[in-house]
């Protein structure tokens, strides 16, 4: 059983799956097969399944939240990491996933000021290399640390993404900062081959948290796919539509991109009524201009 797991993770890696993709469909499927506990391929069935997902709808996962809805999130992703395995075994084609919670997700993003804050309190080139292309293309942080320097074309501005999610390839843009601190990194390093940053995933993040810190930015707000989301708001913002950036963040379902949509609409009530209260106070200052508004002197002219 669990060779037949190793086998099909070695094949999600070959089809370009990143190691943190590779991680969480090994969770996934790790905790249906200790539920099932059985030892041969020819054992499971979709019976045993759906056991696995009613008793984590019912009683959540071990040593894990007690948060019902945390608890949905995770069985969704990894009933579909399961289905995945179920379908590649040739056990079964049709095999129902959980449904992720219904709700708005709660989407952080960082201010226009926070991003400058967190350049100007950049340590070497590297920070600011690193930030601005987070801000700029909206990389994962997969993405980035993945990327080779022939993969970034500085006369084009263009970065060919070929570790994407879901092994997909696609073409992201960078502006004038990324441009800037590119060309000086690139200069200093003398890389001309191999990955362009060396650095795991764990060490970009306690660099970025390193980094919020120096600049006086809350570091709990500081994280990789923060970022993320902060370019695809500004996007947004600047006029940018819906299925470009889709294409740009490399989403495939339209759905997951417009959740920024609803930040835009957060932002323009703000601005509404921002704009509409003062308005307002002004009328109900002038008590004058409710008087000249009688009832009685008012008609509807029939067309």
């Amino acid at each position: 059983m669990w060779q037949a797991l190793e086998a099909f993770l070695t094949e999600l890696e070959a089809a370009g799956a990143s190691q943190k993709t590779v991680r969480a469909y090994r969770y996934g499927i790790s905790d249906f097969l200790k539920f099932t506990n059985k030892n041969y391929v020819r054992e499971l069935s979709i019976e045993d399944y759906n056991k696995w997902r009613l008793e984590r709808l019912r009683k959540g996962f071990p040593e894990g939240s007690n948060d019902k809805r945390r608890i949905q999130t995770t069985l969704h992703y990894y009933s579909l990491y399961v289905r995945s395995f179920i379908k590649w075994l040739g056990i079964a084609d049709k095999i129902p996933a959980v449904s992720r919670p219904r709700g708005r997700r709660n989407v952080t993003t960082l201010r226009l000021e926070d991003v400058k804050k967190l350049l100007d309190a950049s340590r070497d080139i590297v920070d600011k290399t690193i930030v601005a292309l987070l801000f700029e293309t909206g990389l994962r942080a997969q993405e980035l640390l993945s990327l080779n320097v022939e993969d970034v074309n500085l006369e084009s501005r263009e970065i060919i993404v070929k570790h994407a999610k879901f092994g997909d390839e696609r073409i992201v843009f960078f502006g004038p900062l990324s441009y800037e601190t590119l060309k000086i990194y690139m200069y200093l390093s003398n890389k001309r081959e191999g990955r362009l940053f060396d650095l795991t995933y764990s060490g970009l993040y306690k660099r970025l948290k390193t980094l919020a810190s120096r600049a006086g930015v809350d570091p709990s707000k500081v994280r990789p796919h923060v970022m993320r989301h902060t370019f695809a708001t500004e996007a947004l913002k600047r006029g940018m539509d819906l299925i470009t950036l889709q294409n740009l963040l490399g989403h495939k379902d339209i759905k997951t991109t417009q959740i920024y949509i609803h930040l835009l609409k957060e932002d323009i009530k703000k601005s509404y009524e921002n704009a509409f209260s003062q308005g307002l106070k002004t009328w109900e200052n002038s008590p004058s201009k409710a008087s000249e508004l009688d009832s009685s002197k008012l008609s509807v002219e029939a067309t």
